[in-house]
Order: C-alpha cells, then sequence, then structure tokens
C-alpha cells in the first residue's frame, strides 16, 4: 500500500478537500492510504477551529481519510514555514509516508521546486534584509528577493497555498526525507472555508458526510466556535502580561513585542489588530502573536519540542490500523490519552483544549479536563 499524507485544518470539511483526496487517489491509485494530519482546537490564521479537532477529524475519515493524527500546537499555530516545518518533521519521523500531497494554485510542482531551491540558497537571508529595509512585509521581502534570484516575477510566492506548497518542499529537502511532495491544482469553482465559515446556512455546501458530523456538534451546543467568544478572555490574558512576557513571544522581534503590549489596553481585539498591524507586520502576524499570548506559547518553543512530537491519533477508518501497524519510526503514537501524561508538549495542548471548551454555546460542554478523557473514533466495529 502506497501511503500519502494531507496536512490540513479541514476548518470546515468542504468540496475542495473532498476533490483533493479524489484527485490524488486518481495519481496514485484507489488503494493508496491516506493519513491526514490536522491541526488541533486552533489553526494557523491565530483562530479557534470552528469545531472540535475529534468532530473535524470524525467527518474527514468519513469523507476518504483512513488515520488522521493531530499537528501538535505550536506548530498549528506558527507562521507558514515553522507549520510547514512542523508537519514535514512529524511525517518524515513516521517511517512509513510515501508522498505528501497539497493543493496549489499553479498546480505544478516542477514551479514550486524551483521556488523553493531559490529561498534555500544561502544568498536569500541578507536579499531579504535588505527588503525589509525598506518597510516591507516578510512575505514581500521574501518575494522579491527571491525575484532578484530568479531574474523574473515570481507571482506564485504571492499566492496563499502556493507558498504554503514551497514551504513544504523546503522542509522535505532540509529534512533529506524520502517523501514526495504532489500537488492538487486549486478549484476555484468550490467555496474557500474562509467564505464558508461566513456563509449562514453553510452545512448544506458541504459534502453530506461532513455536513451530519457538524450537525451533531450544533445539536449538542458544542459548535460553531467562534473567535469572538473568546474576546474577553483574551484580552484578560494581555492585560495581565509584562512588557517581558510580551518579548518572550514567537515574532516578537524588532521592537513588535513592545507595540502588542501598549496595544494590549484597546478596548477590543478588532481594534488592537488595527492598531497593532502595520505594511510591515501584517494582521496575520498578530492574530498569531496574540493567540500565542493566550495559549501560553513563547519563542522558541516549537523549535524545543521536536524531540517531544508525538502521533496522537484522533479518528481511524477501516484501514486506518493497518497504517498504524506501518509506523516504523521512533515516534510514540497515542492512542490512550493517559500515554501523553508527562509529555510537556501534549500536556500544553491539554491546557489549551481547556480553555477551547470556553467557546462551546452549550455552557453544560465547558466543564475542563476534555483532552484526558476523549480516545480516537474508530470508524466500524471494535476499538484500538
Amino acid at each position: 500500500m502506497k501511503i500519502f499524507a494531507i496536512v490540513s485544518e479541514y476548518n470546515p470539511f468542504h468540496r475542495g478537500h473532498e476533490h483533493q483526496i479524489l484527485r490524488t487517489r486518481e495519481a496514485l491509485g484507489e488503494d493508496a492510504g491516506l493519513i491526514c494530519l490536522l491541526s488541533g482546537n486552533y489553526v494557523q490564521r491565530g483562530e479557534p477551529a470552528m469545531f472540535d479537532k475529534h468532530a473535524r477529524a470524525k467527518a474527514a475519515v468519513l469523507c476518504g481519510a483512513d488515520l488522521v493524527l493531530e499537528l501538535p500546537l505550536p506548530y498549528s499555530v506558527s507562521s507558514a514555514e515553522g507549520f510547514a516545518f512542523g508537519a514535514a518533521y512529524l511525517l518524515d519521523r513516521l517511517g512509513c509516508v510515501d508522498w505528501l500531497s497539497f493543493g496549489s494554485e499553479c498546480g505544478s510542482v516542477e514551479e514550486l521546486e524551483r521556488a523553493a531551491g531559490l529561498l534555500l540558497r544561502p544568498e536569500i537571508d541578507g536579499l531579504i534584509k535588505t527588503e525589509l529595509k525598506k518597510g516591507l512585509s516578510y512575505a514581500a521581502a521574501r518575494q522579491r528577493a527571491a525575484e532578484a534570484l530568479a531574474g523574473e516575477p515570481l507571482k506564485l510566492l504571492s499566492e496563499r497555498n502556493n507558498i504554503l506548497g514551497v514551504e513544504y518542499i523546503k522542509a522535505l529537502k532540509k529534512l533529506g526525507s524520502a517523501i514526495k511532495p504532489l500537488t492538487v491544482k486549486r478549484d476555484f469553482g468550490f467555496k474557500s472555508a474562509t467564505e464558508l465559515r461566513r456563509t449562514p446556512g453553510f452545512l448544506d455546501e458541504l459534502p453530506a458526510p461532513a455536513a451530519e458530523v457538524y450537525a451533531e456538534e450544533i445539536l449538542a451546543g458544542r459548535g460553531p466556535v467562534r473567535p469572538e467568544y473568546y474576546e474577553t478572555a483574551i484580552l484578560a490574558r494581555l492585560r495581565s502580561m509584562s512588557r517581558e512576557e510580551f518579548a518572550a513571544l514567537p515574532d516578537a522581534s524588532e521592537g513588535l513585542g513592545d507595540r502588542l503590549y501598549r496595544c494590549a489596553a484597546c478596548e477590543s481585539l478588532q481594534a488592537l489588530y488595527r492598531e497593532a498591524a502595520t505594511r510591515r507586520y501584517p494582521e496575520a502576524r498578530i492574530r498569531r502573536m496574540v493567540m500565542c499570548a493566550f495559549l501560553g506559547i513563547r519563542a522558541g518553543l516549537a523549535s524545543e519540542s521536536l524531540g517531544l512530537l508525538y502521533a496522537r491519533v484522533l479518528a481511524v477508518g477501516v484501514r486506518g490500523r493497518e497504517i498504524i501497524n506501518r509506523i516504523k519510526g521512533d515516534i510514540p503514537v497515542i492512542t490512550k490519552p493517559a500515554r501523553g501524561k508527562g509529555n510537556a508538549l501534549f500536556e500544553l495542548g491539554a491546557r489549551a483544549t481547556d480553555l477551547y471548551a470556553l467557546g462551546y454555546p452549550g455552557m453544560h460542554n465547558r466543564r475542563g479536563g476534555g483532552e484526558w478523557i476523549r480516545s480516537p473514533w474508530v470508524e466500524g466495529a471494535g476499538g484500538l
């Protein structure tokens, strides 16, 4: 069995995600096994997920995944580079993944590999610093630096899915991984997850199995979770932090931590984002910093935690057990949450889950300790 992986948020799972799975299986064969590496309860844009990770994992299996594992917290809320490297590192350590499939606007692995090669050249850092001095954001400065090396425009580095694809390829190259990249061209005929989260009646536009799972969550008072539900709690956390604690946040260099410290007095999160963001420091970066402050994630934690990585099983399809048995790397496979006790990375995620529960619409669901009592959802009869 060939095994391919997809790194995902599925926030929520939609028809574009279904399209990617189908196109990848067409390329690799219907018997190819699929591991989804899923962001937990918080996502890369610096927000809580719309539905909790267990519901999104179950929806993924019902829509075609064979095994869903969790991408640990510090990587889920990192920049594109940190997100991609943490995911690639974990997948590589599983020792059973043959392909990494991802969506892109360009649909060309060759073009993405060329861009990744430019960004891995040793002179790129100096060129980026030069562009940053002009007041550009990091993303814009990096694009300009890569274009200087290429001697031509590189539009693909301005498109979100392409950027993430380049980061996956960079990470695989840095790791010397045997995992091969495979990309599926994004079909703009499908609504994006961002559009769907803003759409009343969004369940009607999702694949039926996913819609049923989310409908059950809504009925039980566990969703949809909205970022604004956490506003008071987040502002309370920010206003209780010292200047030194802000300086210790990820991406707090060049005075940005101090800027965020001053903006913590704003009357709302939206006002804070508007006041703190600049051309140099885009709102997405500010949102991730704020979420890291709320969750207790400090600078350097992602790199320090690589040795603590684990494969937390969230959901298992019919063929998922076979894939678990094929995992031959040195990474711990956690099927029972009690096995995560003593692992600082797992325990960080458990505390974040307690905070996530505060955003459930149903007050009766807000009790803490949920991370320690949830076993994987298993399709069909039997357990793990």
